[in-house]
């Protein structure tokens, strides 16, 4: 299979995808939150179409014009998937494809379900998929390069493991947001989708916001109030009650909306329905706080800059994850 029919079967996935129909995304909704609870109806529908946006015919030629892909390899590439939000692994996935490359997925159990789907459609559109593409929630084997997610904990097996290979590794990052003081309700509203879109569990997520000295909080949790149906999920107010109680118990300062709490901290990762915050003097502090935690920080949301409010949950094909670039690592594996 060369590049041009790869590329005009994910083409073709791509549309049919932002044309799924509403009982097609029931029966995946449902098969896939047996699995994850956190995976509701609506995060599965978001995910699938926003797929279908990444998958647009323009866009596939902009992203692969950067490479020299080959029009076939032999190479097999492993990929150890997580299951934070639903599809999180599919660039990966598509990466591999592309570049024409094998690619044997491990599956999270948080996730096993979705790639399936989307695997069948893909093989429908174009059989010689079928040799190309193996899932599996067991112990993999007869890889050539491994491209593995998870935890800081997860990531050091991974090394260990994995270290004799080409490897992509990735470990915990997340994202911080940085507010003027000047923004309005609408900006704000647009940044709660970054906060609060899949409950906060993705890395794009933010998790931290870094504010100047001074700054009104009270305006910044109106213009949240629309988003309190997380608190509609029961592990959402379970994770609200509990750090709530600990905060109280240990008398820690804390700012609480009545579906999710502030607090001022240091460290990037909240809790979930925890939203941490930091303040800075001056753009000198600020642009020091960031590059403190460059290797820690996945995207900044920042008005006027690459990723606006309300974009962070909607990267391009070319917005890599840690800003590795996945398609030249998978290139350069041919040319070795």
């Amino acid at each position: 299979m060369n590049l041009s029919a790869r590329l005009e079967a994910f083409k073709s996935l791509g549309e049919q995808l932002r044309n799924i129909s509403e009982a097609e995304l029931d029966e995946w909704y449902f098969r896939a939150t047996s699995y994850n609870n956190w995976f509701t109806r609506e995060n599965v529908v978001h995910a699938v179409k926003a797929l279908g946006e990444m998958l647009e015919a323009e866009k596939l030629e902009q992203w692969i014009s950067n490479y020299d892909l080959p029009e076939e390899s032999s190479k097999k590439i492993a990929i150890i998937m997580a299951g934070n939000i639903p599809l999180v692994g599919f660039h990966d996935f598509l990466s591999v494809l592309i570049s024409g490359n094998s690619v044997i997925a491990k599956l999270s159990s948080q996730d096993p379900y979705l790639l399936k789907e989307i695997v069948a459609k893909l093989i429908a559109i174009n059989p010689e998929f079928e040799n190309k593409i193996e899932l599996t929630q067991e112990t993999i084997s007869g890889f050539d390069a491994v491209i593995a997610t998870g935890s800081n904990n997860s990531a050091r097996y991974f090394e260990q493991y994995f270290g004799k290979y080409p490897n992509i590794i990735r470990k915990n990052r997340s994202s911080v947001a940085v507010l003027t003081g000047t923004e309005s309700e609408e900006g704000i509203q647009a940044l709660g989708k970054d906060i609060f879109q899949y409950y906060g569990l993705g890395c794009r997520n933010v998790s931290k916001l870094l504010v100047p000295e001074g700054f009104d909080f009270s305006p910044f949790i109106k213009a949240l109030e629309d988003f309190k149906w997380v608190a509609d999920h029961h592990k959402w107010v379970n994770n609200y009650d509990y750090n709530k109680s600990i905060y109280l118990v240990n008398d820690e300062p804390h700012l609480d909306s009545g579906f999710f709490l502030m607090k001022e901290d240091e460290a990037l990762v909240s809790p979930i329905s925890v939203l941490f915050y930091e303040f800075y003097k001056n753009e000198k502090e600020l642009e020091d706080k960031l590059a403190k935690q460059e290797q820690h920080i996945q995207c900044v949301v920042k008005k006027g800059t690459e990723i606006e409010p309300g974009k962070a949950q909607q990267p391009e094909l070319w917005d890599y994850a840690d800003g590795v670039d996945t398609l030249e690592f998978l290139s350069s594996l041919n040319k070795s």
